[in-house]
């Protein structure tokens, strides 16, 4: 029985799971959002409310421990500078997962896993508006139906022989 053993192993050997892992946490923080299935999601989401209780720690200790984890510097910055801060009153819980269903090509399932906070810094940047497209100058007004010729049908011709079919033929 595996009680008290709560690491999501993955199928993959430990250094290539803790390497996995904190990839997923620096996309998450450098992205705002990571798309993945969603037993990687629910393996990701510990390990990044640990970082972003680190960045609230602040302290050298904690961001050499980041540091240790993620192994990307840029990452370890944008958590504890930006990320950290907007969590700065809300007690665990700093992501939240999304599920979007199947994946076409093997049936798994996908999640979104994102930044709770992350709505608010969105929101803040303004879209950029698109230029308008050009509409064409003048349209050709629509033909009108013409009445349809007795004519007979022309003979289908098969396109894998490149003959006549049977009823032309007679």
């Amino acid at each position: 029985m595996r009680h008290q053993k709560k690491t999501i192993k993955l199928s993959r050997t430990a250094e290539h799971r803790k390497a996995l892992l904190a990839n997923q946490v620096c996309s998450l923080i450098a992205h705002q959002r990571i798309k993945t299935t969603l037993a990687k999601a629910k393996a990701v989401r510990p390990l990044a409310e640990k970082m972003v209780t680190f960045g609230k720690n602040g302290s050298l200790h904690a961001r050499r421990m980041a540091l240790s984890m993620l192994r990307q510097k840029n990452a370890v910055k944008k958590l504890f500078d930006e990320i950290a801060p907007r969590s700065a009153d809300r007690n665990g819980g700093y992501t939240r997962i999304v599920k979007l269903g199947q994946r076409k090509s093997d049936s798994a399932s996908m999640a979104f896993i994102e930044w709770v906070d992350a709505a608010q810094a969105i929101e803040e940047k303004e879209p950029k508006e698109k230029p308008a497209k050009k509409q064409k100058e003048a349209a050709p007004p629509p033909k009108e139906a013409a009445a349809p010729k007795a004519e007979e049908p022309k003979p289908k011709k098969r396109k894998w022989f490149g003959k006549k079919s049977e009823a032309a033929a007679k």
